[in-house]
């Protein structure tokens, strides 16, 4: 997986939030069949400040959030509950993903798990909305959630949607 990083807060640096990210992606990429190195990404690591007005700008919620994703194309299945249509061979750019350090390490103290599980559970959870996967209603929720947690499970991760 290409990844274009770009970090404009130096924590993510000291994280490795490239490395994560295309460790992350890659799992997630080759767990529905798709060859990585076909594919490309571009991630912005800020901080909180930054994605509360992105947040305001695309999606009219001016707070902040954990990682915001924006796919280059619309895959998302027609029917709920159904696979996204697979991303077109002929256009190697997935989207874009901005992920917030603050909130991030805020909710992984809140968890107690190291902030680069979640960091990687988020950019695994983005990359799959840059494939068409969202949680809008129950049935995408459960198809969604399920591969997140296969996929980490086969990174050694713990099921982050566990009580």
């Amino acid at each position: 997986m290409t990844v274009d990083c770009l970090t404009e807060d130096p924590r993510w640096d000291a994280l490795g939030l490239e490395a994560l990210a295309v460790t992350a992606s890659d799992a997630a990429l080759r767990a529905l069949d798709l060859d990585p190195d076909e594919w490309e990404i571009s991630l912005l690591g800020c901080d909180d400040a930054r994605i509360t007005v992105l947040n305001a700008d695309f999606r009219d919620k001016p707070t902040a959030t954990n990682v915001l994703s924006w796919p280059s194309d619309e895959r998302g299945a027609e029917v709920a509950g159904d696979m996204p249509d697979p991303p077109d061979a002929d256009d190697p750019e997935l989207g874009d993903i901005a992920i917030a350090y603050d909130t991030c390490a805020a909710e992984a103290l809140a968890a107690d798990k190291p902030l680069a599980d979640h960091v990687t559970h988020l950019i695994v959870h983005a990359t799959l909305h840059l494939l068409g996967f969202d949680h809008e209603d129950d049935s995408d929720a459960t198809l969604m959630e399920g591969l997140e947690t296969r996929i980490l499970a086969q990174m050694g991760l713990d099921d982050p949607y566990r009580a």
